[in-house]
């Protein structure tokens, strides 16, 4: 329970409401902000030695919010979480301060974490194909291994993050489409190309399922036929690392990681691998440069006489 009293927690859920509302954050950085701003308030009503009021966040210093985040580094949490939660209660100062409650110029004088510049860990092509093929699912069940195939399909053949290929419904592959329109992060809308291959893998699962599928209802079902989970793939993925010898980083995100260094690699030039990939920013994409710059230099090193 939030020690805090009924203003500041009305305030906050106004402010949740506000940024799945107004600015469309996706269900995932919601619940991260709701978290990161419950720790915060926890931290900081031990700071005042009670419940926590409008009063306590006007008088905060950047002394207490260098605090919190010195608390939860020692609790493990690293510079991208700590960078979060810069970002999160920076956003949730400036609501209030928009209402006149607080100032919130403490926040904007902490400078935030310094990121650690990691490449991502794309599987090799053949790694990647062998995770997605049906024949090499883990699931004794026929239709739940073509289903896991279909969405690991989704994830290398298409660039989607699995939130994305989750939230499919079967009404958009009606009449075998050659392109998918995904709405992805903030609602930015994109168009990636479907593969005759992964169209597919769909139809396998879509004529082994044995629940009904409404047009607009979810695409893929749990083994009772409620919406399939992220955890769910994520721990047959798991599996698949185990039987396939791969790495710990062979996740399902890895996957869309594949899928634009393998692009890139074959000629795909990174204006075009943003757009299909969704992001809002060229320097996003701009990271898989540096994993294909890395694979060359591994060949190179390998294989090159005066190496």
């Amino acid at each position: 329970m939030i020690q805090a009293d009924e203003k500041l927690l009305g305030e906050r859920a106004a402010w949740l409401e506000s940024l799945g509302a107004e600015r469309r954050l996706s269900g995932n950085t919601l619940e991260a902000y709701e978290r990161d701003t419950r720790q915060f308030l926890q931290f900081l009503s031990t700071h005042v030695g009670g419940m926590v009021k409008i009063r306590d966040i006007e008088a905060l210093r950047p002394a207490d919010l260098r605090g919190f985040l010195a608390h939860r580094r020692k609790d493990g949490a690293g510079a991208r979480t700590l960078g979060r939660h810069l970002a999160g209660l920076r956003s949730f100062l400036r609501h209030l301060e928009r209402k006149g409650l607080v100032n919130a110029a403490g926040a904007s004088a902490i400078r935030s974490p310094k990121q650690p510049k990691s490449l991502p860990k794309p599987l090799s092509d053949r790694q990647a194909l062998a995770v997605v093929a049906i024949d090499t699912q883990m699931h004794e069940e026929p239709w739940i291994a073509a289903r896991d195939a279909a969405v690991l399909s989704l994830l290398y053949g298409c660039g989607l993050r699995i939130s994305e290929a989750l939230g499919l419904t079967p009404d958009v592959f009606q009449g075998r489409p050659t392109s998918l329109r995904i709405t992805g992060k903030g609602g930015k809308m994109r168009l990636v190309p479907l593969l005759p291959v992964v169209m597919e893998a769909v139809e396998t699962y879509y004529g082994l399922c044995p629940y009904h599928l409404e047009p607009g209802a979810p695409l893929f079902r749990g083994a009772r036929g409620g919406p399939l989970q992220p955890a769910i793939i994520q721990r047959e993925m798991q599996k698949l690392r185990s039987a396939l010898g791969l790495p710990d980083s062979a996740t399902p995100h890895a996957l869309r990681h594949s899928f634009a260094t393998h692009l890139l690699g074959s000629g795909g030039d990174l204006r075009t691998i943003q757009e299909l990939l969704g992001h809002a920013s060229l320097s996003t994409t701009q990271i898989y440069t540096g994993v294909d710059s890395a694979r060359l230099l591994d060949i190179y090193d390998r294989a090159h006489p005066r190496a």
